[in-house]
């Protein structure tokens, strides 16, 4: 029996297969649709749009440039809504509900007849978000993103979100400007829509979907108010009517060699470390595992060679002008596997092959003139982090990756709050932050709270960094000597719960350790006191799933029951 296309796909439970044909088709003909148009591939627009989200609000010209392509084709576009998840408007955070946005894409794509579908996104979860649910459902997928925001300027200075937003709230909270100041600045970080344009989440994701094969060249770079934007809209319709003829399904692309480039490219792009935990969420969905170990190994060989902030000086809007990606796969081509299949029906091997001849830019470095070496990022072991724990040392003081002091421990995000400015707080620059119950189950989901505030009065003595250590994550965005990811959390019994203020932690980053030195007794007996985690009986819908199936950072975050059996390992 051939293949159900089109209406006839994905049919609503009658008992009768002709008549839920009939009956969709009287349902939908009051829109307006011809029986012309409904005999043809139907490729669905996934609308991300949203009031409360500026990355994504030029999702609707999108959605119309996409459409047009895809009529072009010979298809017939039909747009539908999922969940919209922007960083900054979502409580308590944005992974909280990463999740949630999988499962309503992967059963939309599952419920709704379509060919194909186009996946349009573009803030952090956003993106990992659907390509999880393309990856769970294995409809014929294409990835769009909404594009890089422009950069701002205040006072003959260029600036732009989030690197800034933080450095100039660092300054506005050691006094060094105004409040009248801090608001002249807060116009300019994100003078259009788009997603943030420095090598934050969203933009590492965009560069890293590109690598996976998931998304037309040039897809990650080109700015959300940018023409070509819109005309990438319309070249990917084209191409969701083509995939969908040629059944070309995500796990034909999501291989474990497409992951391994993906993870490869992050690094030397300096980006943002949620992308290893979303990529391993999305390698979970197609049962592969991401090893650890063999991360930190592709790290040390892999120098950072975009010069984007925070780790370097740029913009996404200069990778855009610099070629984009082209001239990073130039470099990068002898560590990749560049046989990997692509949407585009080619190779990421035959891609190259047909892009513009290289020019002179300044954006993307040749391996004899890295920014960074040694790895953007680096996995830690140790009694404190069992299971793992990572550190992007090329946005760190490298003074501070060898380091030991004394701890100063804050219980919970609330009493991180309430004491981080006290004057009377006893702490000195070479002591170490700790924040605990801030991971998956303890904050809940895992916040962007790494990023410990350096206390007002250690700021106002100039102080600009300090080692700090917590179960959260830490914005792409975001800079410092930052210890993240700590596994297992402390809400899960992971030892970090057993820190307390005075303890000494010795941070050893070229020994890829973190030792808390405390001795094994005085842990045991600390262990023995702990409360037991609250009962999760309690709680109801999303939030009780969420905690009793989320996984740790080095399982991706994900839920349990959303990944199958894993059966390869990478990289």
């Amino acid at each position: 029996m051939p293949r159900p296309v089109g209406m006839g796909r994905n049919l609503a439970g009658y008992g009768d297969a002709d008549f839920s044909v009939f009956l969709r088709k009287a349902f939908i003909k009051a829109l307006g649709y011809s029986d012309d148009a409904l005999a043809r591939p139907i490729i669905g627009i996934v609308d991300t749009d949203s009031g409360y989200n500026a990355c994504q609000r030029n999702v609707p010209d999108l959605i119309e440039a996409a459409s047009r392509g895809v009529m072009l084709a010979g298809g017939i576009p039909i747009p539908f809504p999922v969940i919209s998840i922007q960083e900054s408007f979502s409580h308590p955070t944005s992974m909280y509900l990463r999740n949630l946005m999988s499962m309503d894409v992967e059963e939309m794509l599952r419920a709704q007849p379509m060919d194909a579908v186009i996946l349009l996104g573009g803030c952090d979860k956003t993106v990992p978000a659907l390509l999880m649910g393309a990856a769970s459902a294995n409809v014929p997928a294409i990835l769009l993103v909404s594009g890089p925001m422009l950069t701002g300027n205040w006072r003959g200075e260029r600036l732009g979100a989030c690197t800034d937003c933080r450095r100039f709230w660092g300054r506005y909270r050691a006094g060094e400007l105004s409040a009248a100041e801090i608001e002249e600045v807060n116009g300019e970080l994100a003078p259009t829509i788009g997603f943030c344009g420095v090598m934050g989440t969203a933009s590492t994701m965009a560069i890293a979907a590109e690598i996976l094969g998931m998304m037309l060249p040039g897809g990650a770079c080109a700015p959300a108010v940018h023409a070509k934007r819109r005309r990438l809209a319309e070249e990917t319709g084209a191409r969701a009517v083509a995939i969908a003829a040629e059944r070309l399904t995500p796990d034909k692309i999501l291989t474990p060699a497409a992951f391994t480039n993906a993870l490869r490219v992050v690094l030397a792009a300096g980006g943002s470390t949620n992308a290893l935990i979303h990529l391993t969420a999305i390698a979970g969905r197609m049962g592969i595992g991401v090893d650890l170990a063999g991360f930190d190994r592709i790290a040390r060989e892999t120098p950072v060679l975009i010069d984007l902030k925070p780790t370097g000086q740029g913009y996404m809007e200069d990778l855009y002008r610099a070629g984009g990606l082209v001239p990073l796969m130039r470099e990068l081509a002898p560590l990749m596997d560049m046989s990997c299949l692509t949407v585009t029906g080619r190779t990421l091997a035959e891609n190259l092959a047909t892009a513009s001849a290289p020019f002179k830019q300044d954006v993307v470095r040749p391996f004899s003139n890295p920014i960074h070496t040694g790895g953007a990022m680096a996995v830690l072991r140790g009694n404190l982090a069992p299971a793992g724990a990572i550190i992007k040392q090329s946005a760190a003081t490298p003074s501070l990756l060898q380091h030991e002091g004394r701890a100063v421990v804050f219980s919970s995000l609330a009493d991180l709050a309430a004491r981080i400015d006290d004057p009377s707080l006893d702490v000195q620059p070479e002591d170490v932050l700790i924040l605990q119950n801030a991971g998956p189950k303890g904050a809940p989901g895992m916040p962007e709270a790494g990023y410990i505030p350096i206390p007002r009065k250690l700021l106002q003595r100039g102080v600009k960094d300090m080692v700090r250590i917590s179960d959260a994550r830490m914005s792409g965005t975001a800079f410092g000597t930052i210890v993240l990811h700590v596994s297992p959390e402390a809400a899960a019994g992971g030892p970090l719960a057993l820190v307390r203020s005075g303890d000494r932690i010795r941070l050893d980053t070229a020994g890829r350790m973190l030792s808390l030195l405390v001795d094994n007794g005085e842990l045991a007996r600390r262990d023995r006191e702990r409360e037991p985690p609250a009962s999760v009986t309690d709680r109801r819908g999303y939030e009780r799933l969420w905690f009793e199936t989320v996984t740790q950072a080095e399982e991706g975050c994900d839920f349990s029951f959303a990944i199958p059996k894993i059966t390869r390992t990478i990289p």
